[in-house]
């Protein structure tokens, strides 16, 4: 593992085989980029980063790249239609920013080696009024030849049960093999129900049949109810993929939610994220850890 000092920020690269990773571990918790090392010589963003833009910056969201984390909830929260607040268990309605306060947060480190690293979130600012509770979040990464894993860990420390709904949103380079477009690729997954969200955190049906990424249905549609917790990314002739498992890939809650997301058509990444819950989770809470205990959520990301 080398740390770099690229304009400013602090800037960890995990070297494993073929593969290549940046991570901006003190805010964030960022994962830049995963490229990996072609025997062609050629070099493929599987995680993709736009050029010349910040690796640093107080935004919740600075730059449409990279793979952020969100906590405490996934998404927008919503109270009487309007998006930005919650009501917490103790009935007081509080700030709560889309997609949460830990992706432009501080982190600390608890251990780092030359494969993998844990951190520490500190809240601060409106994040300590927003969810006040006693509490530890980690994120653990661990990167491999052709694969890493992401764990998001939350430890009760205090007397009441704590809401959460935590997710990871990992752009992913697309297309990527010479000659395509985005019909090339599809989603392939197992997932029994789909919806979209609306501008009133309504949740509504949608098809999930179509599953082409040009095809405009796949367009920021929330997945639920899988059968197991597999799903791929790739070429329509299965030659190139990219593997998600969540949870080890067996059958996950039903609550555990899969979004395809991209800001227009033309951009060069889609977006598929794995979530603890759908939108607006704040208002129903799927899931919950009890005093003294600690929970989590992890996903695997292989290239193999």
């Amino acid at each position: 593992m080398e740390i770099l000092d690229i304009n400013g920020a602090k800037i960890y690269k995990y070297s494993v085989g073929p593969s290549s990773y940046l991570l901006n571990p003190f805010e964030g918790a960022t994962l830049i980029n995963w490229n990996v090392a072609l025997a062609d010589g050629d070099v493929r963003d599987v995680i993709y980063w736009p050029e010349n833009q910040p690796l640093s910056g107080a935004d919740p969201m600075p730059v449409l790249g990279g793979m952020f984390l969100m906590f405490p909830f996934s998404g927008g929260s919503f109270v009487d239609g309007k998006e930005g607040s919650w009501i917490a268990p103790d009935g007081k309605r509080r700030p709560m920013r889309k997609h949460g306060y830990a992706n432009s947060g501080k982190f600390e480190k608890v251990f780092a080696s030359d494969t993998d690293i844990k951190l520490r979130y500190v809240p601060e600012g409106e994040a300590l009024e927003a969810y006040p509770f006693d509490y530890n979040f980690e994120v653990f990464y661990k990167f491999g030849e052709l694969a890493f894993s992401c764990e998001l860990v939350l430890t009760n420390n205090g007397s009441e049960r704590i809401p959460w709904g935590a997710g990871m949103h990992p752009f992913f380079a697309m297309p990527w093999a010479k000659g395509t477009t985005r019909k090339d690729y599809r989603l392939v997954h197992d997932a029994k129900k789909a919806h979209y969200i609306l501008k009133d955190g309504s949740i509504v049906p949608a098809d999930g049949s179509k599953n082409c990424f040009a095809d405009t249905e796949i367009q920021n549609r929330l997945h639920t109810h899988f059968k197991s917790g597999v799903v791929k990314v790739g070429t329509k002739n299965g030659e190139e993929e990219i593997t998600i498992r969540i949870n080890g890939g067996a059958r996950p809650d039903p609550a555990i939610t899969l979004v395809t997301w991209s800001a227009s058509e033309t951009e060069p990444y889609f977006c598929v994220e794995p979530w603890m819950s759908l939108p607006n989770s704040a208002a129903k809470p799927a899931h919950y850890v009890e005093p003294n205990s600690t929970k989590s959520f992890s996903v695997d990301f292989s290239l193999m």
